[in-house]
């Protein structure tokens, strides 16, 4: 690494002092965990309507392997990246004097990779409508591991499959970053949850509100439900052909939602074979709903496992756990002290 290098005022006189370089974890080409590297980069410069934010703790997700990897929207992409969505943090500069979010701030949200450096690193520059005040009740950690599932979680219970009482609603990958959240905000609005789920993980589940858990490990969910209105469906045929399974346990006309890297080639003509409805989903980043989503988490309606933080340097051995596939709740980068 190299020297620290001198520190420059920003706009104004009464913003924090940036540093010129930051810590961040790159990929200079396409590849397994180990291409993940530390290394000094320029600190981004924030311009219109952006938020400058000091990142204290980065969300590891699924999508950020497949990044690493070369795939999905790093494909065309410039290398190397820093890749990286979810963040926590605290404002350092805001667009404008009467802004809500001012310098020193606790913040948390998405960033805008790849179209710019993502949050692997020590400051991210963030459009204005990304980012959103950080619940108090959570740590930045805890934060940092809200903002990418839940987001993509309420867009698939929420918007699309627009949960409520009665609806009977089975959800795969139950005990994941996404699962865990798309799990409470269904039971939250009344939903009928069932859940698929190792049997370590079937109480917890069970507590997040799911009525009733699956043992995906031993039991096929397709010989225990059926004549669902939905299925949020994490696997797809990736795994034991689940996508295309799910299929087989809708009503007529009933809803599969696809989340990312979930879908296969023939999801839509299976569907639409079977008689019923499918989509993918793909999150996108908004600040008003994740201030709800904030809401929800303070008054105890919601609540978000952070199960394994580790520094920011131990970002390969982050990205190993990950690709293991048996995580629970979210995997998160320690980026700054507190």
């Amino acid at each position: 690494m190299k020297e620290p290098s001198t520190l420059v005022a920003v706009k104004a006189a009464a913003d924090p002092v940036v540093p010129r370089k930051m810590r961040a974890i790159a990929v200079a080409s396409a590849g397994g965990p180990e291409a993940l590297e530390l290394v000094e980069v320029d600190t981004p410069v924030r311009v219109g309507h952006e938020v400058l934010v000091r990142v204290l703790a980065a969300g590891v997700n699924p999508v950020d392997a497949k990044s690493r990897a070369g795939k999905g929207v790093s494909a065309g992409a410039a290398w190397p990246l820093v890749p990286g969505y979810d963040f926590s943090g605290i404002v350092v500069q805001s667009p404008y004097e009467s802004f809500p979010l001012q310098p020193g701030d606790e913040v948390f949200g998405m960033s805008a990779f790849p179209r710019t450096s993502g949050s692997y690193a020590e400051y991210v520059c963030v459009p204005a409508l990304s980012v959103a005040r950080k619940p108090s009740v959570l740590s930045h950690a805890e934060a940092a591991a809200v903002p990418l599932a839940a987001l993509t979680a309420w867009g698939a219970v929420v918007d699309l499959a627009k949960a409520h009482e009665g609806q009977k609603m089975l959800i795969h990958a139950a005990a994941g970053g996404v699962g865990h959240l798309a799990v409470q905000f269904a039971a939250y609005f009344g939903a009928e949850v069932t859940a698929t789920a190792s049997p370590a993980n079937a109480d917890w589940v069970l507590a997040l509100g799911a009525t009733r858990v699956i043992d995906y490990t031993s039991t096929k969910f397709e010989d225990e439900v059926s004549d669902l209105d939905v299925v949020i469906d994490g696997v797809g045929n990736l795994t034991a052909h689940t996508g295309s399974r799910s299929l087989t346990v809708l009503r007529a006309g009933g809803l599969l939602v696809s989340l990312p890297s979930a879908g296969w080639p023939t999801m839509m003509e299976e569907a639409a074979a079977a008689g019923v409805r499918a989509t993918h989903y793909f999150v996108q980043p908004d600040a008003k709903t994740l201030s709800v989503i904030a809401r929800l988490i303070t008054s105890g309606d919601v609540r978000v496992s952070a199960e394994t933080v580790l520094p920011l340097e131990d970002a390969e051995h982050a990205h190993q756990i990950l690709e293991s596939g048996h995580t629970r709740g979210k995997i998160v980068l320690q980026v700054s002290d507190y």
